[in-house]
């Protein structure tokens, strides 16, 4: 097995739709995936990298830029998924490594995530890759 980790491209769009449904719950339209893909690959401030097995996009992370007024820029992962095959064979470590290169490419350098409480394999996982639990947080959120 040699995974590939590369830049997204639109053409990946159903594959991350799937791992969007897939491993993380999450389930949006697969047009308006395909829409926001094309959106954030035209927007310097994010970077998606994908993970390949012989053609198969078998995981993505998502990042941007993050800029506050109480600290340097930050880069935020905003998504990360591995197709559940996949998981503990190094595939999650090398899109971080993947992401955090394009951090410091772009003179960035610190990264921060989110996680929610319930995925707590996924917090060992982050531990284990260096990151460090900051503090605990409610997330709100209001459609307008």
């Amino acid at each position: 097995m040699e995974i590939v980790i590369r830049r997204c491209v639109l053409s990946d769009s159903d594959s991350l739709y799937t791992l969007n449904s897939n491993e993380m719950g999450y389930f949006y339209p697969a047009e308006q995936t395909t829409n926001q893909l094309s959106t954030i690959l035209n927007d310097s401030t994010n970077a998606v990298f994908v993970a390949v097995n012989g053609g198969e996009v078998i995981g993505y992370i998502h990042g941007a830029v993050y800029n506050v007024l109480y600290a340097d820029p930050m880069v935020n992962v905003l998504g990360i998924a591995v197709c559940e095959r996949y998981r503990r064979m190094g595939v999650g470590r090398s899109l971080l490594d993947a992401l955090e290169n394009w951090a410091l490419e772009n003179g960035i350098s610190s990264m921060r995530l989110t996680s929610g409480a319930e995925r707590t394999s996924a917090h060992d996982f982050y531990k284990k890759c260096g990151y460090v639990l900051k503090k605990s947080q409610l997330n709100f959120k209001k459609n307008i």
